[in-house]
């Protein structure tokens, strides 16, 4: 069961929602949710208030009426979106983190909007939203769809158990949130994370294949580069590889020697990601915001810029991270660095070995760099002129997401060859931290005649993710 306080959700407990982890809203944050709900009731009887007496977007001068008709007409209009259907997982996300910003206080939701979020989520009644129509100022497209479901105007994948009866005022506080962008990156940011242990764990295997120089990741090493993500390489390094045979070489190629200071950074940019993501999960950033005795502000919150810039971050450096993954491919196809034949072929003249695997990382590598391609260099102006730019966070998300089967099929291509080599040099890792991950790859086969090796990159792939529990 997953607490929900509006405080303290992290990205690992909207993996495990979108997975199917229950949930529950805590009584303080219910509280929470209706004293503000009472305070913007009171507000909006006070003074204008964008989307409860006003229009929204261009028509914010405009003032409306104050009935659920017009809510409702809002909402419709609102959930225009094209594509096709999000998947379970993503909608999931997507409810937890808009319930646990809701429980955060400060939308102004009638405390009934929380009781349907929670019923929607415990009966698995799932709203289709799709893919187009948010672009990082808000997911309006996807939570009008949400909002729409749980009024009983559109149907959800099972049956919802209750249906909410849309007030006056519930309009705004259901959509005003970037909660699918925030769901898509936390799935990204946990997936992520584990694929980066992953490939510590394959670049070590590759280590023993070409007797590396473990000096490049040694306590001096930590100091020369300051950064956590670096020595938390070099201690990884040094916990796999910890009795290495005489180093081959005084210094290795940069695909192991700067594995600390590449693959490290990448780590660091996660880690930055993982806390934008939380602290967005947990903060009331409606537009209006409503909070007892701070006050009420129409502000920019909702403005996803900070996400975006951590996600373009994020995607540069897996770029530069699976740069140096293809790197160390390349190094197990030479013979003057395994001591075996070209390409870790079976000696027939000729033969090609994993070569292709190479070409297939390449591949991998530049699916990568598009998806690297940053959000920020964008711009856009919409709605009469008054909305004059956007982050694109809603579709860094959705690049980083799509980016995790391309980098584990990536360190499949690594762990293919690295295994290879390892199983040729007839190396001895019984007693190696690296007997476990070794042993894990019985599963891959031993025949190293030409062959297509598209099943073994499948069963590598699937490895990886067994992988990243051991390189944590």
């Amino acid at each position: 069961m997953i607490s929900l306080d509006g405080r303290r959700l992290s990205t690992a407990d909207i993996a495990s929602a979108s997975s199917g982890a229950a949930v529950e809203v805590m009584a303080v944050a219910r509280e929470r949710a209706a004293e503000s709900h009472d305070f913007a009731t009171r507000a909006s009887a006070e003074r204008p208030v964008y989307g409860r007496t006003t229009g929204v977007g261009a028509n914010r001068s405009e003032a409306v009426p104050d009935n659920g008709a017009h809510a409702l007409a809002l909402l419709r209009s609102h959930a225009t979106s094209a594509g096709p259907g999000r998947s379970a997982e993503r909608v999931r996300a997507t409810l937890v983190v808009r319930l646990n910003q809701l429980a955060a206080g400060g939308s102004g939701a009638s405390p009934e909007v929380i009781d349907a979020l929670t019923a929607m989520l415990d009966a698995d009644a799932l709203p289709q939203i799709r893919e187009f129509g948010n672009i990082g100022t808000g997911d309006i497209s996807a939570l009008a769809a949400v909002a729409l479901a749980l009024a009983g105007e559109t149907s959800t994948s099972r049956p919802m158990p209750l249906r909410l009866a849309v007030g006056a005022h519930d309009a705004l506080p259901l959509i005003s949130s970037n909660a699918a962008t925030i769901g898509d990156a936390a799935l990204a940011v946990v997936g992520l994370k584990r694929l980066a242990d992953a490939a510590v764990v394959v670049a070590a295997l590759t280590f023993e294949a070409v007797d590396g120089n473990r000096e490049a990741f040694a306590e001096a090493a930590e100091v020369a580069t300051p950064f956590d993500g670096a020595r938390d390489v070099c201690r990884r390094i040094r916990s796999l590889v910890p009795a290495a045979r005489p180093a081959a070489r005084i210094q290795d190629p940069f695909g192991l020697r700067v594995l600390p200071q590449v693959h490290g950074a990448f780590i660091d940019a996660l880690s930055r990601l993982d806390d934008v993501v939380t602290t967005m999960a947990n903060a009331p950033s409606e537009n209006p915001v409503f909070l007892p005795g701070v006050g009420v502000a129409h502000h920019g919150g909702f403005h996803a810029a900070h996400l975006a810039q951590a996600l373009d971050a994020a995607l540069s450096a897996l770029a530069q991270a699976a740069d140096l993954t293809l790197a160390r491919i390349s190094m197990l196809n030479e013979p003057a660095l395994t001591g075996l034949p070209a390409f870790l072929g079976d000696g027939t003249p000729g033969a090609s070995g994993v070569m292709v695997v190479e070409y297939v990382a390449a591949s991998l590598l530049a699916t990568l760099r598009g998806l690297s391609h940053p959000s920020g260099d964008q711009g856009v102006t919409l709605s009469r002129g008054v909305e004059e730019s956007a982050s694109f966070a809603s579709q860094a998300a959705v690049r980083a997401i799509d980016a995790l089967p391309v980098y584990r099929s990536l360190i499949a291509c690594e762990l293919v060859a690295g295994v290879r080599a390892v199983r040729m040099r007839g190396l001895d890792l019984g007693h190696s931290p690296l007997s476990q991950p070794l042993s894990m790859c019985d599963v891959l086969d031993r025949a190293v005649a030409d062959r297509d090796l598209s099943a073994d990159l499948e069963l590598a792939a699937g490895l990886a993710e067994v992988m990243a529990d051991l390189g944590a």
